[in-house]
């Protein structure tokens, strides 16, 4: 009889360590995820923000030479990420691409002019800054005339702000949430062996004495769940940087390093914490208030 309710105990306790092991892998993915939300808002907002460009159209009587020469000094300002140019012929080519229809066979002439695409740095990309560069070109001697999409960059900046906040209130609740979840799984597990804590005190154990094993058991769960979270995270990263590649996910090395690391270190922080404050709680509890 006792051999069998031994067993019980053995394989309860198993299924004890593996919820907590769960638990703490599930709460700590999220946390990855939450991290690579706030890493990557930037990128994807970078991109958007550098999608955006002004184009520079060009009178008709300016010379290839005159052309390559504005090029090349748009490129050196350090508001520049690239430019493109756009001959006029180029541009018929994707009107009538997009519209199905050559508007050349009825006009008999070509109206468009030649451009200068200038996409901007992301942190040029604001209302302020992009009419500031508006102004340099739009009384240069070779353009006639400076275009870009204005209620698009109203659009973005306010946008990007405000997803920015909601992402660092939400990851700020969510990590709060996931703190308690770990917590809970740990001290139902310490909450099983009060029995126990409470014997080794009464012989006269020292609370250090009887914290250390439940610790190093529980840190030991919680790197178990941190190796479980970061291979969940390595998955899911390798899918996202295949079905996005723009937005290069995984090109920094050290940026993904620090959030595995991150990932890992909390696992055996919390639950470092989380048992230190279960024990505590039981060993300071008096024997009669171990039923309750």
């Amino acid at each position: 009889m006792s051999k069998s309710f031994e067993k019980y105990q053995k394989r309860r306790l198993r299924y004890s360590y593996v919820s907590v092991v769960i638990s703490i892998s599930l709460v700590l993915f999220l946390i990855g995820v939450l991290g690579l939300l706030i890493l990557n808002t930037k990128k994807v907002s970078n991109y958007f923000k550098e999608s955006a460009a002004i184009t520079l159209y060009l009178k008709n009587d300016v010379s290839k030479d005159n052309i390559l020469n504005l090029q090349v000094s748009i490129d050196e300002q350090a508001f520049t990420k690239s430019t493109k140019f756009v001959s006029k012929e180029d541009a018929a080519e994707i009107y009538k691409k997009e519209n199905g229809e050559d508007f050349m066979d009825f006009l008999g002439y070509n109206p468009l002019e030649n451009s200068i695409d200038i996409y901007v740095k992301a942190e040029f990309v604001s209302p302020e800054k992009m009419q500031e560069i508006e102004s340099i070109y739009a009384d240069n001697q070779f353009v006639s005339s400076v275009s870009y999409d204005k209620p698009l960059i109203d659009l973005l900046t306010k946008n990007v702000r405000r997803i920015s906040l909601f992402i660092l209130i939400f990851c700020g609740l969510a990590t709060l949430v996931v703190v308690v979840l770990i917590n809970s799984s740990i001290r139902l597990s310490v909450y099983s062996k009060r029995f126990t804590i409470k014997t080794m005190q009464m012989v006269g154990a020292s609370k250090r004495f009887i914290r250390k094993p439940f610790i190093l058991n529980s840190v030991k769960l919680g790197i178990i769940g941190a190796v479980f979270a970061i291979i969940q995270l390595s998955v899911l990263l390798y899918y996202l940087n295949n079905a996005f590649p723009e937005f290069g996910m995984i090109d920094d090395r050290v940026e993904m390093a620090s959030l595995f690391g991150i990932v890992f270190g909390m696992g055996i922080m919390i639950t470092w914490i989380s048992t230190f404050l279960a024990t505590q709680r039981f060993l300071n509890l008096r024997t009669d208030e171990l039923y309750y």
